[in-house]
């Protein structure tokens, strides 16, 4: 009897010990709110930056406000050597003063150059966070760029994730082409498939996000199809994209 009871004790402790590591691990999970965060300089050039900004101090906001602030840093920069450790405050004023040289050089240029930024916070799981970054930027030429990018995050790191980290590339290639010819049928029937790929084989865009109703590809202007086409965006459910996904 003493053996038997020895035993249920035993069991007992295994079973609260498995269930105060769950209870930790829980607790241990990150859950990150945003506020938004918002830059102007109108003095010269017109900069306008909206962005998401995680909140607190631990390594996981830190290291998402990093990667947002030096992508927002490398968008409005023209050269890639001056990056290192350039704040989104040093960057503005080197695009606001070089944008006073141009005026300078070209008194009769009237444009205003501009900088239009806004971010957001399209979906956030457990696993992975995506901001949406949408940036127009206007120096010359015969019209303004938009374009837009999504960066995908580790939610318990904060680490910048790679497409490669978060899809299973050769499967979910064809998956995202069957996607693509149903949402396009019209247009491909019109132009051609060659067209819209400057005659090459169907690739996956740049940017893959994420939003409530499932994965995001967006090929900006000039990545795929004639400037006229615009961006071209489509979404996969995740019911059907998630077999495909590096998620759970």
């Amino acid at each position: 009897m003493n053996s038997f009871n020895k035993k249920i004790k035993v069991k007992k402790l295994v079973i609260l010990i498995l269930v105060s590591i769950g209870i930790v691990s829980c607790t241990n999970e990150v859950r990150l709110t945003f506020s938004n965060s918002t830059y102007t300089k109108n003095e010269n050039a017109i900069i306008e930056i909206n962005i998401p900004i995680a909140d607190g101090t631990n390594y996981v906001s830190e290291s998402i406000n990093t990667a947002i602030e030096n992508f927002i840093v490398s968008t409005i920069s023209f050269s890639e050597d001056s990056l290192i450790n350039v704040s989104l405050n040093e960057a503005m004023m080197k695009f606001d003063s070089v944008y006073i040289k141009f005026k300078d050089d070209f008194e009769e240029d009237s444009l205003v150059w501009e900088v239009l930024i806004d971010g957001e916070v399209t979906y956030q799981s457990p696993e992975i966070i995506c901001v949406a970054i949408n940036s127009y930027l206007n120096t010359g030429g015969a019209h303004g760029n938009t374009n837009i990018s999504f960066l995908n995050f580790n939610s318990q790191t904060g680490k910048l994730l790679q497409n490669d980290d978060v899809i299973k590339n050769d499967v979910f290639l064809k998956l995202a082409e069957k996607y693509f010819n149903i949402e396009f049928q019209e247009i491909l029937n019109e132009n051609g498939f060659d067209d819209y790929f400057f005659g090459d084989v169907f690739h996956l865009p740049e940017n893959i996000g994420f939003s409530e109703e499932g994965v995001i590809l967006l090929y900006n202007v000039y990545e795929i199809a004639p400037y006229s086409e615009g961006i071209t965006e489509f979404t996969i459910p995740f019911e059907e994209a998630l077999p495909y996904l590096l998620l759970n």
